[in-house]
Formats: C-alpha cells, structure tokens, sequence
C-alpha cells in the first residue's frame, strides 16, 4: 500500500475503485487537488496466474478495502461526499467496493456518487498531483487562485486506451460524452497483454513490452519483423488488434527458441504497431472535429513511446492543447473516481446505487 496526505478546507470526495485487481480509496479536493492516495495492488498474485483471476481479484480487495480506506481517510467529518465505481468491470470486485461504499454513505450520512469507470480515466487528465505534499502539510495560500489554469478546455477529442477498452470519444462538455469508435475486438493494453505472454514476458504486458523494446539496437535488425497496422487506414474511429495477436503467434511459431533478439525485435515492431494505428486514428479524429484540447487516457496512456509520438505529432497543432493523467494515475485509482464525481456530481440515494459491469460510455 502506498499513503500519501495532507490538510485543507474545501469540497473533498472520497474515491472508491475496485473495478478489477486494484483497491484504492482517494480524498481530492474540488476534483484537482490530491488530498490522500491510497491503493493495494495483487498485480504480485495476478503475475502467478498470467493474468486477473475474478474471484482471486474479488478476495484480495475485501481484505484490502478497509486498511485502504483507514489510510486515505483520517476522519470522516472531513470528506463532503463518496463517489464509487459502479462500472464497467469484474462484478464480484465492483461490489465489494459499491457494497463498501453504501455502507459508509448510511453510517456516515454521506452523499453517494455512482462513477463510470471510464470517466473515471478522462478525469485523469484533470488531476494535479503537485497538490501532495510529503510533510503532510499544505500552503493555506495555495487555494484556488491557481486551480484549472492549465486544464482542458472543451470541445476535446478523448482517447481512452486501456486493457478492457480502446475508444474515440468527443468530450463536448463535462457529462457531455459522444462515443466515435470503439475496438471491434481486442483492446489495445489486451493486445499488449496476449503478445507479451507469447513472448514469454511477465505480466502485465504493456510494461513488459516497453521495457523490451527499449533494449532494441541495431544488432537486432538480423530479426527483420514487420507486423500489420490493424484498420490503420480505416475511415471509421474504430480499432481492431485481434489480426496482430495473430501475426505475433505466426512470428513466434516460426522460431525454434524464443532468443533474447528476437523477443526485443518483436517487442520493439510490437509497440510501434499498436501505438502507429493509435496515432493515426486519433490525429484523423483531430483534424476533422478540431477540439481545443486532446486527452489521452487509460492504462496504456502510461506508454512512453506513445507519449512522445503524441508529443510529436501535435507540434503542428499549436492550439490545440495535449493532455496525459500523471503517469501513477493513467491505471486504475480512486483520485480519478473522485475527480469525475466532482465535475459531474449528481448524488443519488445509496439504495440506487448497483454495479453493472456492462457500462458504457453514454
């Protein structure tokens, strides 16, 4: 578990997301200002498995969700309401958060927030973790006159990546969500996933992945890989990386051992197809709706390569602003959970309150 705290006066949510392995709980302050961030990870047990275990994922965060929780809140006067990821996810880990969450709302007569997972991820994108402070102590000038300076402004483009979903979004406003495209088969972080399992590279596979191809030289090129660029010249917004798992498996069949040169050839030609095709897409997306900002969020937001080509590309886009969430907070957390609560807040009575962990983006 990790803790991190300090002290002021304003609206503060608490965050509760347990929408598959990680349990974390989050205080921000009017949707920006990290208060307090705690999360308990079983990536360690997901490892062992190659991948999530729904009932061992569930297990975990029961025994986890009350120390989390005990960690990120030092006393329940301070918070001014409870936002809780309703979905999409694992069903079994969902409720152990919304049950949790229904519960304190009753016991501490709190308003309750009911959170789309994905929204959760765009609001990364809002969060300014400069508001921590390790000596558990805040500035008492630092309020809100510097707040939402650098925030995005709206209409944005959204992409959201990450290992359940891949999707364009036109963001016109806050809770104002049009969906363009969507992955027809495979998400990109599952893309990431299933070929670093071929590789033979650990779990989970983004990082893996990543820190491979960056071990990728010109002594490699003996290895001369060139994988698909799935619907990369589709006219749609939609994404498909289903074909690249499958042209992965073909290379990786062809050897007779998996040798170090080969897997960061592969790696490297990995990465490069799965960040080209989102790329692509997404800068097509930008020059036909021309947004004022672009947001790229979700798990494989954390991507470096895919950083620096958004990076790259969007030097011809001078007025248009890019936006990441800080890398600690593209996975899953409870800051964004509490974030998205604030810029749409609309409570409902904790009866109400169900997962579904078939949501989407509406």
């Amino acid at each position: 578990m990790t803790k991190i705290w300090y002290n002021a006066s304003a609206m503060k949510i608490l965050g509760i997301e347990t929408s598959c392995d990680e349990t974390g709980a989050s205080i921000v302050e009017d949707g920006v200002q990290i208060i307090s961030n705690s999360l308990a990870s079983s990536i360690a047990i997901q490892r062992e498995w190659g991948g999530v275990v729904p009932e061992r994922a569930a297990r975990e965060q029961i025994k986890a969700m009350i120390p989390v929780i005990c960690e990120s809140v030092k006393n329940p006067r301070d918070i001014d309401a409870i936002a809780v990821t309703i979905g999409p996810g694992l069903i079994g880990s969902l409720l152990v958060g919304v049950e949790t969450a229904k519960t304190l709302a009753y016991v501490w007569n709190k308003p309750i927030v009911p959170v789309n997972h994905l929204v959760g991820h765009i609001y990364g994108c809002w969060l300014n973790p400069t508001s921590i402070t390790k000596n558990l102590e805040l500035r008492t000038e630092k309020k809100n006159s510097d707040r939402n300076i650098n925030s995005p402004e709206f209409s944005a483009v959204v992409l959201l990546v990450s290992g359940g979903h891949t999707e364009l979004i036109l963001m016109k406003d806050h809770g104002k969500f049009k969906l363009l495209g969507t992955t027809r088969d495979d998400a990109a972080g599952e893309a990431f996933d299933k070929t670093a399992r071929l590789l033979g590279l650990s779990y989970p596979g983004g990082p893996a992945i990543s820190a491979a191809a960056e071990k990728f030289t010109i002594y490699n090129l003996q290895f001369t890989i060139k994988l698909p660029r799935p619907m990369i010249d589709d006219d749609s917004f939609d994404f498909s990386f289903s074909g690249l798992k499958t042209a992965v498996l073909r290379e990786v069949q062809k050897q007779k051992n998996l040798a170090g040169g080969f897997v960061t050839a592969m790696a490297y030609e990995i990465q490069e197809s799965i960040t080209d095709v989102l790329i692509k897409k997404t800068m097509r997306t930008v020059k036909q709706f021309l947004p004022k900002s672009l947001l790229v969020c979700g798990g494989v937001a954390a991507n470096k390569k895919l950083r620096e080509k958004f990076e790259e590309e969007m030097k011809n886009y001078s007025d248009i602003k890019l936006f990441f969430p800080p890398v600690e907070y593209c996975t899953d957390n409870a800051a964004t959970i509490a974030s998205a609560a604030f810029f749409n807040y609309s409570p409902i009575p904790w009866q109400k309150v169900n997962a579904d962990p078939s949501l989407e983006i509406r």
